[in-house]
């Protein structure tokens, strides 16, 4: 026979080169894989457990305390479905409360009941119901103008508004997408009139009115346009965002020429250009809308019908030309020459944080100082340097109704220097229809020119009736603390000064209109009262005195070289503010040092107090520091308790939460965004009922409405297991074109914080701690996160105007605290202050705002008595050091691990910081509606999340399976060991 082929013949096994060859790898990359997972897990665990849980922990009360009442707050309404109802409702009244009626020619409003009218403008089909960014609502299910005009019983023109609805569908209007100035869109979007034609003839049968909505977006992380070339193919040399453009002033002439009525709604939340419409006879009505949230848009289709009369008052003024306002030149993107800025960064952090990073140091200058606004308008045209009906469209507080209304003062007190004065107003309802009126009180203060700088006037107090019927009255009182009619004298006694003279109170339909019948009230002081040393202002913890010389030093009263020139009354036209010049966009020394990394190890080298204790036995838990003062010796043996790790994992992981720490039975809080009622981008399932607006809020001029949202708020917080609330903003309205202007309330700092306060107060009857925001100066939008924008202004433009607000808050918001107050279950109740603020983005000079000692510690725990916890604004950003926030107050990063880290966890002086931070947080979360249900001594297990389950399941098996194949090569290696291949 021949011998057997190739083919018939055994294979030769591989060699064992070859074989581990393959395979080694291959259980070595799984190998890595699987432990590089489970690393990165854990880096990452805050992240990833955003995502997908964070477990449970389950708190159990023991038998002596189970029966107790730790019940601290109970909801009202028994569901959510209730509230979401209610909530609707409250929304609907906010708009009415705050809708503006600014025109109404020869009674064109309100319309017959039953019309049937033609919705014009992109806006009443793509209508703007909030901005967009963290303050952004879900508004799918809103009431858009078309169903709030049809719940009124009119009938709206189907055709126009498909054909409108169309057009909009394929032309987006511009968008600001968050920190990208580079894709974000500036476009008003409008169908061009001649698209109408198309569907003009359907115009007579909905011919009782044109109904034109003119809406401006807004959102987070970018402002709006000065300047629209570019985004407008009919764009005028200069024109910018805030004045209509040519398809729009065609829209309304063409419905002037279409229809006997016509009323123009502005769906904005920001001021805008109306000269021309309001002094245009062909447009009868005009309606300052804001944007209304949910239901809004019933408010307006009830104001149109008449079934709601209108009583908004604008909280801002409405300037006829935004280029001649003192703040248009310094307004946006201004970067220093002669630096270069760098931070360092771990190659973590570089990985897991999306920020770009770039070397520029932006800046800002506040070169009009206290002339914002109103306060400039008033002033300037007292001083004769503008003429107030050309230059002003709209006065700040200024709105009408379908009544009138006469005011008699009833009664004065005029206390002492340290009291108060307090005016009584009769307000009479003496037309056809009931209504509700706005009461203001305005103080003029005695001004030397060359002297401490001082508006004309000045909003003082603030009162809105209820409902007043035909014929009836209703009595109101104002009163105002006579030390908050001193102006802040930076220059000379670095102090809170009120100066002798006559103090002209005045009563006013708006800041500039006198009401009829009123004479002025004076107030005389005899000679001058420094609020210095110990006889600072009664309201004042401690002396108040400069804190930001840095700041206010790159000031000049004179024209001087590398200095901001400061506007000056006493001469408008030499100090009117100018873009800055090659002089002032050269850094020196002092701004490259104040943009310099922040040095932890120079700062543990200079500190020289004891290491804080940790780790230490205790049996007390949160709950049995409820209620206790904060200096309670029972905290330093809660902290003395706690490791640096529990401490620094809760610190650096405050993303939408406060971490729990188990030792101490201390529960995870959620924290979800705002202002315009509860969102989260994390967990959809709590964003709640869309509320209007903050500056639709404002035009409602009334605390107790306010006051009401933040209640209803807190049934939904109760409802949902809400603890804390990144809310309400209180920045103002500097420039028109401010992309957040929507979430903040006004250009004016006592009406912004009037209203925050009464939001704040009405959540914390159930327990919710505000955080409220950006504290301070964040004005603006653009390069916010650009290293941070050095913001420069007096400190007197900063203690009287961007503090203010924040001021109010600090000082008059309280949250009473029920707590068991023994071992027999007794319970009792205190009161704590404010306990929650968000610092901001930007510098405070050229120190960032979270890392600022005199801002987050001098002003806001020294001179205010703040005893809660700062949380920093969304941290991803180099410049904005972990140690540096908690040396300087701001005690949690919004961020997740391992987004963030200290640089610095051993040393005495971070220590000390991580106690104090630690300290802040557990006195906040203690005092909230994170403790219902726990009793003194509750005991706490925890079980992970299904993902870490997942986690180990599958790094088990993997790790088997590594073992496993690991056996098998080797037993294979020592089979063949010795052969080769054939």
């Amino acid at each position: 026979m021949n011998a057997r082929s190739k083919n018939d013949r055994a294979k030769a096994p591989m060699s064992n080169k070859k074989f581990l060859w393959i395979w080694v790898p291959v259980l070595a990359t799984v190998t890595v894989l699987t432990v590089v997972a489970n690393i990165a897990l854990s880096v990452a665990g805050g992240w990833v457990a955003s995502q997908l849980g964070t477990g449970t922990y389950t708190f159990t009360n023991s038998d002596e305390s189970k029966d107790w009442d730790t019940e601290y707050y109970t909801p009202e309404l028994a569901s959510m479905e209730d509230v979401d109802v209610a909530a609707k409702d409250l929304v609907e009244e906010i708009a009415g409360s705050g809708i503006v009626l600014a025109k109404n020619e020869a009674a064109a409003l309100p319309l017959a009941p039953g019309g049937r009218v033609t919705l014009l403008g992109r806006a009443a089909a793509d209508p703007v119901f909030g901005g967009s960014g963290s303050g952004s609502v879900d508004t799918n299910s809103a009431v858009t103008p078309r169903a709030g005009l049809e719940n009124a019983g009119f009938q709206v023109n189907e055709t126009v508004l498909t054909a409108i609805e169309e057009y909009a569908a394929e032309n987006k209007r511009g968008h600001i997408e968050m920190d990208r100035p580079d894709i974000s869109t500036y476009d008003i979007g409008e169908l061009p009139v001649a698209d109408y034609q198309a569907v003009a003839s359907s115009f007579a049968d909905y011919a009782d009115a044109a109904v034109v909505v003119i809406g401006r977006p807004g959102g987070e992380g970018g402002d709006l346009t000065q300047d629209m070339s570019g985004w407008d193919d009919d764009a005028a040399p200069g024109q910018h965002q805030l004045e209509l453009n040519k398809a729009e002033r065609d829209l309304v002439e063409l419905a002037k020429a279409s229809f006997e009525t016509v009323v123009v709604v502005v769906n904005a939340s920001t001021t805008i250009e109306m000269g021309d419409l309001q002094a245009d006879p062909g447009v009868d009505a005009i309606l300052l809308a804001g944007s209304p949230g949910a239901t809004g848009f019933n408010a307006l289709g009830g104001i149109l019908s008449g079934d709601v009369n209108p009583s908004g008052r604008t909280a801002d003024v409405w300037a006829a030309d935004f280029t001649a306002d003192p703040t248009f030149v310094n307004f946006g993107a201004f970067l220093y020459d002669g630096i270069e800025v760098s931070y360092p960064q771990s190659a973590v952090e570089r990985a897991t944080s999306n920020a770009t990073v770039t070397d520029e140091a932006p800046f800002v200058n506040y070169a009009e100082g206290i002339y914002v606004g109103y306060r400039y308008y008033e002033t300037a045209a007292a001083e004769g340097f503008l003429d107030y009906d050309s230059a002003v469209v709209y006065p700040f507080g200024y709105g009408l109704s379908y009544t009138n209304f006469a005011w008699r003062l009833v009664d004065q007190q005029l206390g002492d220097v340290d009291g108060t004065v307090a005016l009584t107003v009769e307000v009479t309802n003496t037309g056809t229809v009931p209504g509700r009126d706005v009461v203001e009180l305005y103080y003029t203060a005695p001004y030397t020119p060359g002297g401490i700088e001082k508006p004309e006037v000045v909003l003082g107090g603030f009162a809105k009736t209820g409902v007043v019927a035909p014929g009836a009255s209703e009595t109101v009182t104002i009163e105002v603390d006579v030390e908050d009619m001193a102006s802040y004298d930076h220059l000379g006694e670095r102090a809170y000064v009120l100066e002798a003279g006559d103090y002209v109170l005045s009563l006013r339909t708006d800041s500039h209109t006198v009401a009829e019948g009123v004479a002025p009230v004076t107030y005389t002081v005899d000679s001058d009262v420094v609020y210095s040393g110990e006889n600072h202002r009664a309201s004042d913890r401690t002396e108040v005195t400069n804190l930001f010389d840095d700041v206010s030093d790159r000031f000049s009263t004179t024209p001087q070289d590398g200095k901001i020139l400061s506007m000056s009354r006493a001469d408008f036209a030499g100090t009117f503010p100018k873009a800055p010049t090659a002089d002032l966009l050269a850094a020196d020394d002092a701004i490259r040092e104040g943009f310099a990394a922040w040095d932890a190890q120079a700062q543990a080298d200079a500190f020289d107090g004891p290491k804080p204790a940790t780790g230490k036995s205790t049996d007390l838990t949160l709950a049995d520091l409820r209620g206790l003062p904060k200096d309670d010796p029972k905290w330093d043996e809660l902290l003395d308790s706690l490791s640096v790790g529990d401490m620094t994992d809760m610190l650096l992981n405050g993303a939408y939460q406060t971490a729990a720490i188990a030792s101490i039975a201390k529960p995870q809080t959620l924290e979800p965004d705002g202002p315009a009622g509860f969102s989260s981008f994390i967990n959809q399932s709590i964003n709640g009922v869309a509320y209007p607006s903050q500056f639709l809020i404002a035009q409602t001029w009334d605390t107790q409405i306010g006051e009401r949202m933040g209640r209803m708020l807190g049934e939904e917080a109760l409802h949902k297991g809400i603890n804390g609330w990144y809310a309400p903003a209180v920045n103002l309205h500097r420039s028109p074109f401010g992309g957040r202007n929507f979430e903040y309330y006004s250009e004016d700092p006592l009406l912004s914080g009037a209203m925050l306060t009464s939001v704040a107060n009405g959540v914390a009857e159930k327990g919710v701690y505000t955080l409220i925001k950006h504290f301070a100066m964040n004005e603006q939008e653009t390069n916010r996160v650009n290293n941070g924008i050095a913001t420069w202004a007096t400190e007197q433009t900063i203690r009287e105007l961007y503090l203010k607000p924040f001021e109010m808050a600090v000082k008059d918001i309280t949250m009473d605290v029920r707590y068991v107050a023994d071992d027999k279950g007794t319970v009792e109740q205190t009161t704590v202050g404010s306990t929650g603020v968000m610092s901001s983005f930007n510098r405070i000079g050229a120190t960032w705002a979270g890392g600022s000692p005199a801002l987050m510690d001098g002003v806001l725990r020294g001179e205010w008595g703040f005893e809660g916890f700062a949380i920093s604004d969304f941290n991803l950003y180099p410049y904005m050091n972990p140690n540096e926030g908690i040396a300087a107050g701001t005690d949690l990063q919004l961020t997740f691990q391992p987004s963030k880290s200290f640089n610095d966890t051993s040393s005495a002086k971070a220590l000390t910081d991580i106690r104090d931070a630690t300290h802040n947080i557990l006195f906040t979360v203690a005092n909230s509606n994170a403790m219902n249900g726990l009793a003194p001594g509750a005991t706490v297990t925890y079980t992970p999340p299904t993902w870490v389950y997942v986690q180990i399941g599958v790094s088990v098996l993997l790790g088997l399976l590594v073992v496993a194949g690991g056996v098998l090569v080797t037993r294979r290696v020592l089979r063949h060991r010795g052969t080769t291949a054939a």
